[in-house]
């Protein structure tokens, strides 16, 4: 798991999640304090543990950024 990071006054924590198969699971959690919290789970697959993690922290910002955009 990565430190989570705050962007755009979201709290994220990304995560690589070693799968049976060798790949790696790009996870994620974005949240508003003080409760509302949404996960992620397998959002893509990767060889690699550092491009699932770092696939997880350009989806949250994508996704902060277009919840901002619509709202």
């Amino acid at each position: 798991m990565n430190a989570p990071f705050r962007y755009k006054g979201y709290d994220v924590a990304t995560a690589a999640q070693r799968l049976p198969n060798g790949l790696y699971a790009a996870n994620l959690t974005i949240g508003t304090p003080p409760d509302n919290t949404r996960s992620f789970y397998a959002v893509d697959y990767f060889f690699d543990e550092e491009h699932a993690l770092a696939y997880a922290y350009r989806w949250a910002r994508m996704w902060i950024d277009e919840q901002r955009h619509c709202a």
